[in-house]
């Protein structure tokens, strides 16, 4: 594949324009992802619990005046910026996914990340992503099954995938790059089999420019994800799966500011004779 403008004179994705699109991307899609019918009781206990936590952090660490005035701004930046839904998913969304887990028995999930966008093009068990003609990046084949906790494979399963570019940005965020890009449903054969042609994607670090920003400098960390891919799986009358495949040996892999590798979500692709890679990853879902 050839090589694409070059990055650097495109115009970056920023923190607030990345939370706008978040942002109306979650109110667009309530029904997928529903809302919890909490009790007062419920309501009541975890209000309490996260105000205790609070409160213990405040004493434990005797935050004076001045630090309570800048969380306070600080809080009412993220607000003002829109960068709610990129600092709960990249900050707090795992370990909500870890409590899921606890009763899961498909394959393993992590975080669904704030780049994802629903209603995108349906495509054929075999299919290539929509993709620039000249999209720059390494070709990639993945392949798999959707199969049932008994093994029986799942015919008209759903592979919802979404992925950066080779240079680490994500059509929908980035303003330079088409809409749909790099994304796709795709529909697996009788077999429950897929096979999706792409790119590597690149390493990519979030949006640094707004108040999330700022708390990733004030406390010393780096913004930086892995390179990954991201994929929600589902089929009628079964769980859906979330989740994100790594590679092998990637950069920032064992250092991710949202917390959300895990060992078995890596891939490990083979380079083929014409340069391409291919690797191979299966999807159990269990009953609804």
């Amino acid at each position: 594949m050839t090589t694409t403008s070059d990055p650097a004179t495109q115009p970056s994705p920023t923190a607030a324009g990345s939370g706008a699109n978040a942002s109306e991307a979650f109110r667009a899609s309530s029904e997928r992802r529903g809302s919890a019918a909490t009790s007062t009781e419920r309501a009541d206990r975890l209000v309490r619990r996260t105000l205790e936590a609070i409160h213990q952090v405040i004493r434990e660490e005797e935050v004076t005046y001045p630090e309570f005035q800048a969380v306070k701004r600080w809080l009412m930046d993220v607000g003002e910026g829109g960068e709610w839904p990129l600092f709960l998913d990249v900050f707090v969304e795992h370990e909500v996914e870890k409590v899921a887990a606890k009763t899961g028995h498909g394959s393993s999930g992590t975080i669904e990340g704030p780049y994802y966008l629903p209603g995108q093009q349906r495509l054929g068990p075999v299919a290539t992503l929509p993709m620039r003609p000249d999209e720059k990046g390494e070709a990639l084949v993945l392949s798999g099954q959707v199969r049932d906790l008994d093994g029986r494979p799942l015919a008209g399963a759903e592979v919802d995938f979404w992925q950066a570019d080779a240079d680490g940005y994500y059509s929908g965020f980035a303003p330079h790059l088409p809409d749909g890009n790099l994304r796709g449903v795709i529909v697996t054969d009788d077999e429950g089999r897929f096979a999706i042609t792409t790119i590597k994607p690149a390493p990519y670090r979030i949006p640094t420019d707004g108040p999330t920003g700022a708390m990733i400098a004030a406390a010393g960390w780096h913004p930086w994800r892995p390179a990954h891919l991201h994929l929600m799986v589902r089929a009628d009358g079964h769980r859906q799966i979330t989740t994100q495949l790594y590679f092998a040996g990637g950069e920032w892999l064992d250092s991710d500011v949202a917390s959300a590798t895990k060992d078995e979500l890596v891939l490990d692709p083979r380079q083929q004779s014409d340069g391409s890679w291919t690797t191979v990853y299966d999807f159990v879902l269990e009953p609804a």
